[in-house]
């Protein structure tokens, strides 16, 4: 099922995420929804929070980077209960975006490296290194299941120039080919 992605300014978008008990009900129902909503959205990856349920899950396809990035030609993996156990390597700018946050990009500092653990969707628990875009991707949405977006990591200046066009979007002035939930819709 597709669901509308939350809009900036929502509070789901801001909390912390819950941890997925294994006996969670629905959970092959929530993966598979994750990914026709992301894949409607034409993003490259998706955190539970951003369809509106406060849980530690998010999905990821970085096919559509991989002839920049050849090494997400099959990054296609879902993490449940992420940690990231460390973030080391030069910093980087990305020019990053979100499905939550439409129409607006960012150029990014983050680590190139990162170590994760993670359940996969029959509960076996794995930690492995990514790197590059595939870093990048876990580093975004991981944010998201920690109640961080993409527009915090940007120096002051620059969030403050950004203001009324985010002010804009939680108010439901933004076009997108997805429908959204926005928290301040005086429609």
């Amino acid at each position: 099922m597709i669901h509308p992605i939350y809009a900036y300014g929502h509070v789901v978008l801001r909390k912390p995420a819950a941890e997925i008990p294994r006996d969670y009900p629905g959970l092959k129902n929530l993966i598979d929804d994750l990914y026709e909503t992301m894949y409607h959205a034409s993003g490259v990856g998706l955190a539970a929070p951003q369809i509106g349920q406060s849980l530690r899950i998010f999905v990821t396809d970085g096919e559509s980077f991989s002839e920049e990035d050849p090494s997400v030609a099959n990054f296609k993996k879902v993490f449940i209960n992420p940690v990231i156990l460390e973030e080391y390597g030069d910093e980087w700018l990305f020019n990053e975006g979100c499905l939550s946050i439409p129409k607006i990009r960012e150029d990014v500092e983050r680590p190139s490296w990162v170590r994760v653990q993670y359940y996969d969707p029959h509960w076996n628990l794995n930690e492995e290194v990514f790197t590059g875009i595939a870093a990048r991707i876990i580093q975004h949405e991981t944010d998201h299941l920690d109640g961080i977006l993409f527009v915090d990591h940007l120096p002051p200046i620059r969030r403050k120039l950004l203001q009324n066009d985010l002010k804009a979007i939680s108010q439901g002035h933004v076009k997108t080919s997805y429908k959204m939930v926005f928290p301040n819709n005086k429609k």
